[in-house]
């Protein structure tokens, strides 16, 4: 996350680099239905978002 966020800075595009810090890596817990064990589901979400996405099944 602060990899991405940092390589937007340093390019010349303001606009781009302010766009970057609205971005969250999140990392969800998944169970899987046919063995009962857990998986992690990574995706790049808004910030705005967050909640919405963890929400949903």
């Amino acid at each position: 996350m602060a990899k991405a966020a940092k390589t937007a800075i340093k390019s010349k595009d303001a606009k781009a680099a302010a766009e970057a810090k609205n971005w969250t890596k999140v990392i969800k817990a998944v169970r899987s239905p046919k063995s009962g064990a857990y998986t992690f589901k990574e995706s790049i979400v808004h910030k705005d978002k967050i909640k919405e996405y963890l929400a949903q099944k």
